[in-house]
C-alpha cells in the first residue's frame, strides 16, 4: 500500500538517525517522532510533510523510506 495524504506514519529510527535530514536539523530527535503516529499532510517527490500530535509542533519533512505506515 502506498503512503498518501492522510496516512498515519511513524519514523523508523534506523533510517533517520545519521541521515542527511537528521544532520541538517537539531541533533536531538524527540521520541514522539518514533513512537507516535503522525499524519502525512503533503507529498513532494520522495518527501512527506508530517504533522505529529495535537499540540502545536512544527511539521517535518522526511523521505518516504524513513517512515513506516501505521494503523489507525
Amino acid at each position: 500500500m502506498a503512503i498518501k495524504r492522510g496516512s498515519l506514519v511513524r519514523a523508523v529510527r534506523e533510517q533517520l538517525q545519521g541521515s542527511l535530514e537528521a544532520q541538517a536539523s537539531d541533533s536531538f530527535i524527540p521520541n514522539y517522532v518514533f513512537e507516535s503516529p503522525g499524519e502525512v499532510v503533503d507529498i513532494k517527490d520522495n518527501y512527506l510533510q508530517i504533522k505529529f500530535g495535537v499540540v502545536p509542533t512544527p511539521t517535518i519533512w522526511l523521505r518516504a523510506d524513513q517512515v513506516e505506515e501505521v494503523g489507525d
